[in-house]
């Protein structure tokens, strides 16, 4: 399942060899995300591609995919930001959270091979997790790999919870790093930050440590 489609890498490098920042997002559409918070989510979907369409380097350089987890699809494989349609999600099945993270992880090692492939930089990238519930299926595999992936740098990973979501399952996963919980159904206000995070990343140069833009308490906070 885990592939990479969508991008002439080769044309695509060729015309725009500046370095990239990819995000991948891990979107739960699992039942119960029915009604408004469905209808939150897909409206937030879209600020954040009018939120980085704005900015003309994060065009450049934000390469995005999408996977959803309700069941677990690739809704959209790397892309650059003008060719990343906003999907409208619909709530379907279960939560299979596990199965989603080692997609996601497998999916940012094999567009960071590409960037390789083709000589061109890369910042580390973006594995964001949202989340309403608590995994239905086994998470011993993507906790073992996403905790590799933190230790060795490979990736941010950045889990919210939305709602009645098992913070303490984000916790764990996430290991040292933050997890945040969105306040009410924020989810456009949580896009607009994630955009401004994504294309400060962007406007730095690779390797270097930046200190983001904290986001407001009343739309994100640490979960403690």
């Amino acid at each position: 399942m885990a592939q990479d489609y969508g991008l002439p890498d080769v044309e695509l490098f060729e015309d725009n060899p500046d370095p990239r920042v990819a995000c991948v997002l891990l979107l739960d559409n699992s039942y119960s995300m029915s009604g408004a918070p469905i209808d939150a989510l897909n409206t937030g979907l879209y600020e954040f591609k009018q939120a980085l369409l704005a900015d003309s380097l994060a065009r450049k350089r934000v390469e995005l995919a999408l996977v959803t987890f309700g069941p677990v699809e690739i809704v959209t494989g790397f892309t650059t930001v003008d060719e990343f349609d906003p999907p409208h999600l619909k709530a379907r099945e279960m939560t299979p959270m596990g199965k989603a993270l080692t997609v996601g992880l497998d999916l940012l090692e094999r567009r960071k091979q590409v960037y390789r492939d083709h000589g061109i930089q890369y910042y580390r990238p973006w594995l964001f997790l949202l989340t309403d519930g608590a995994p239905t299926d086994p998470i011993d595999d993507a906790l073992r790999q996403l905790h590799e992936a933190q230790a060795e740098k490979k990736c941010t990973f950045f889990p919210v919870g939305v709602g009645e979501a098992d913070m303490s399952v984000l916790k764990k996963l996430a290991g040292s790093a933050p997890v945040w919980k969105l306040q009410g159904l924020q989810f456009r206000e949580l896009f607009r930050w994630l955009s401004s995070s994504v294309s400060q990343v962007a406007k730095s140069q690779p390797g270097t440590q930046i200190s983001l833009i904290k986001p407001s308490d009343n739309v994100l906070r640490i979960e403690v």
